[in-house]
């Protein structure tokens, strides 16, 4: 069981307290990332993630990276469209220092100007890095062509033109607006007593002042689109998604069982025939990304150029066919209890636990339990997956993105025709 405080300026603290092990996870959890961007700021949400490692007025940056694994715990962090996570993981005799550092991450960050262009030539070399990967640059133009130019199509890292621009006077004002305590959820998991953790962070995160209530940019407008991508590379890349679902939508838990058999594992519809079947692909899978307001459903395939059109009409068959006859009673149980033995799976590690804690509560306003969540998937009928599948997979809200060499484009519209949809 969980147990939440708010502090007198609005920090939320959440812990839950688990016996029966020797760890303790700790996050911090701040409502901003790229989605709070503006036009020259892209990449600063992860800008400062760097460099809340790059040293404070107590500890050097080589100090914080040696300060848990001394003691043979681990700290790191993450940034996504919509927040940003410090976290550490440790032995339960080792809270206090995971707190100390955490804190004086938080609060005690230099941002040396040194620090600040060195770090900006690391994160260039990590987008070089990762647009030389297309099997991951292609998320994010899909994302940047489907949302156009909304914050939640711009890429995390930024891009080189918009972190060179960064300065620090950008980095402090930002972190000043953002980094506040209505925008703070600290959420702690492991052999650890509430009331002893609610009384170490009040003195450190219980007074701190800093900017005010988050304001998100509207709801992306929806476009349907196709584009071809033009790269020297041995396979072709190719997604095709169309407009998901937010956060508090009825038809999430349907959606979550409609993706799993699509293509959410090794036994999904999709990996059984463009894999196995016809070995047309080593990678193919779809997944949802859900935010505060909307989402994206897509499915990605990484084949040789030529196949490709054969790979696009697989999908779209596939699609077709659920569309049209639904699912079996058989693999909507199967689902069922894969989804849940994966989620009670993941609950026996305390950062998991953690997580879930930080995550809920930062973007519902709340601590969702695995109880409520299996609950919800199990009222789940054929029919709803079904409505779910029709309403998400319309032909004109359908893109496609394309990665790869030139000479293999596709028509869509032949492809709609020759699998029949309606």
């Amino acid at each position: 069981m969980y147990q939440k405080a708010v502090l007198s300026n609005g920090v939320r603290v959440i812990t839950e307290e688990i016996d029966y092990v020797r760890s303790v996870s700790i996050g911090l959890w701040v409502g901003a990332g790229s989605r709070d961007e503006r036009e020259g700021n892209e990449g600063i949400s992860h800008f400062i993630e760097h460099m809340l490692f790059k040293g404070t007025k107590n500890r050097t940056a080589r100090e914080l990276a040696e300060s848990l694994e001394s003691v043979g715990g681990q700290l790191n962090a993450f940034t996504t469209k919509e927040f940003t996570c410090f976290y550490a993981k440790v032995l339960d005799e080792n809270l206090d220092l995971s707190i100390d550092v955490l804190s004086d991450m938080f609060f005690n960050s230099l941002f040396d100007e040194k620090e600040i262009e060195k770090e900006k030539r690391v994160v260039i070399e990590e987008i070089k890095m990762y647009e030389d990967s297309p099997d991951e640059l292609i998320h994010d133009l899909f994302s940047e062509y489907v949302w156009d130019d909304h914050p939640l199509g711009k890429p995390i890292l930024g891009t080189e033109e918009s972190i060179r621009g960064l300065s620090r006077e950008k980095i402090l004002d930002y972190l000043s607006h953002h980094y506040a305590p209505d925008n703070l959820v600290v959420a702690v998991a492991g052999k650890i007593n509430h009331e002893d953790v609610l009384k170490k962070l009040t003195p450190i995160f219980g007074e701190f002042k800093r900017g005010g209530k988050r304001i998100l940019e509207g709801t992306p407008k929806e476009q349907a689109i196709q584009r071809y991508n033009t790269k020297d590379t041995e396979q072709m890349h190719l997604i095709i998604g169309v407009p998901g679902l937010g956060q508090d939508d009825e038809d999430i838990y349907p959606m979550h069982i409609f993706n799993n058999i699509l293509g959410g594992g090794l036994s999904s519809r999709l990996f059984q025939e463009i894999r196995e079947q016809r070995g047309l692909a080593y990678s193919v899978y779809s997944y949802h990304s859900t935010y505060v307001d909307t989402g994206m459903f897509a499915i990605y395939a990484g084949t040789t150029p030529s196949n490709t059109q054969e790979v696009v009409e697989c999908i779209l068959a596939e699609l077709q066919e659920m569309r049209a006859n639904g699912i079996t009673a058989d693999e909507l149980a199967k689902t069922k209890a894969q989804i849940k033995g994966g989620l009670y799976l993941g609950l026996e590690s305390a950062s998991s636990r953690m997580s879930r804690l930080g995550k809920t509560e930062l973007c519902y306003d709340r601590v969702i339990s695995p109880e409520e969540m299996v609950e919800k998937l199990e009222k789940v009928t054929l029919e709803d997956v079904k409505r779910v599948m029709n309403r998400l997979w319309v032909k004109n809200k359908l893109s496609l993105v394309m990665l790869g060499p030139a000479g293999h484009d596709i028509d869509l519209e032949s492809v709609f025709k020759k699998v029949n949809w309606k």
